[in-house]
């Protein structure tokens, strides 16, 4: 099963991890925080669409590990969005703005 969560300023949809590095290298925490919130939510959301593919039996490869171990590993992911997000909020970091 996929979840849902609430994150992504639309100008950031389109986002890869490449364009993380800047951020990254930041001496400012919040900046390294939001490249590490961006970062997670571009491999989830590049997991979820394999997922759906399989699932759809359009993938274009044989994934080497069963599926209940992709799930387990979109659940952790979701989690750690989601207490990055919470985060977020206590530590005033806006996840919505980019630069």
């Amino acid at each position: 099963m996929i979840v849902a969560f609430h994150c992504c300023a639309p100008e950031w949809v389109d986002m890869e991890l490449k364009d993380t590095v800047q951020m990254m290298n930041s001496a400012d925490y919040k900046d390294r925080f939001e490249a590490e919130y961006y970062q997670i939510v571009i491999r989830y959301e590049k997991l979820k669409a394999m997922l759906e593919k399989w699932d759809k039996g359009e993938l274009n490869f044989t994934p080497t590990c069963p599926r209940r171990t992709y799930n387990i590993q979109i659940a952790a992911m979701t989690d750690y969005i989601a207490v990055l997000e919470a985060r977020a909020v206590m530590e005033g970091v806006d996840l919505e703005e980019t630069e």
